[in-house]
């Protein structure tokens, strides 16, 4: 059985049936948009990637989608506080094209990162997230370099337990804890730095989606080849895809690179 984009969006609007909440379908960008229209806030979602999911892991994919966007929508009614929930702050990696602001207008709190990828910060509320803005500081008479600060420290906090895999004397190394932040783990510089330390080979970081960050110790001119692969299956499949491109890590700095069959070109 096959499933297109239209089946797709019939069955995840069939799910979500039983809510007031309006259905925007953009066949242009074969997106979904599911928003509360009291409030006028929603969520957007790829739908190529919620099928590519589906493929490997059937209704387990639409499952965890559509409770994605329930527990989004459910707390986009809350009102949310800072102040004694600092525990709660972390940065997450997003694309350069995601949105500087919130629907609304509001702009949001972010760092640029490398050429692909800039960081923001949010406030975890148990099953979901919500990105932190300039009106939520301002209420709370904060300044945004305390939320960085908070976010950087707590990221270094979170487990960082490794998956290991070789192919052809490369070692891929995974972090995908499916809590939300497994690539804010790249933000974690002492922890790269000690990493660093055991890689015999060029040291490779990817980050596809929200949920893994990849380190690759490449030796040889195959490692590259399979970690294009990886990054791109991981990019088509993830949530919340950030990129496809890989990032040479040398002296605590990311480069960009194109891995493209036996090239490799710097961005």
């Amino acid at each position: 059985m096959k499933m297109d984009s239209k089946q797709m969006r019939k069955e995840i609007e069939k799910r979500l049936a039983h809510y007031d909440w309006v259905f925007l379908f953009d066949a242009k960008k074969d997106t979904l948009r599911v928003e509360n229209k009291e409030i006028k806030k929603g969520v957007t979602i790829s739908l190529p990637g919620i099928i590519a999911k589906w493929e490997e892991k059937k209704e387990a994919a639409i499952d965890e989608v559509v409770y994605y966007i329930e527990q989004t929508l459910t707390s986009m009614n809350e009102t949310h506080s800072l102040s004694g929930k600092e525990k709660d702050i972390y940065p997450v990696i997003r694309s350069t094209s995601f949105p500087l602001e919130t629907s609304e207008g509001i702009p949001l709190i972010y760092d640029e990162h490398t050429a692909e990828t800039r960081i923001y910060y949010a406030l975890d509320l148990g099953s979901t997230y919500r990105l932190i803005d300039k009106k939520l500081i301002e209420k709370e008479n904060w300044e945004e370099n305390r939320v960085k600060e908070i976010a950087r420290f707590n990221v270094r906090s979170l487990e960082m337990k490794v998956k290991e895999d070789r192919v052809a004397d490369n070692i891929f190394y995974f972090i995908n804890t499916n809590d939300g932040y497994d690539a804010s783990r790249i933000l974690n510089e002492p922890f790269l730095a000690k990493f660093s330390e055991k890689i015999t080979g060029t040291m490779v970081l990817a980050v596809p989606h929200q949920d893994v960050l990849i380190i690759a110790d490449i030796r040889n001119e195959v490692g590259y080849d399979v970690l294009a692969q990886m990054t791109m299956s991981f990019f088509a499949s993830g949530r919340v895809p950030i990129t496809a491109l890989s990032f040479l890590y040398e002296n605590g700095e990311l480069e960009p690179i194109f891995i493209l069959g036996k090239n490799r070109t710097k961005k």
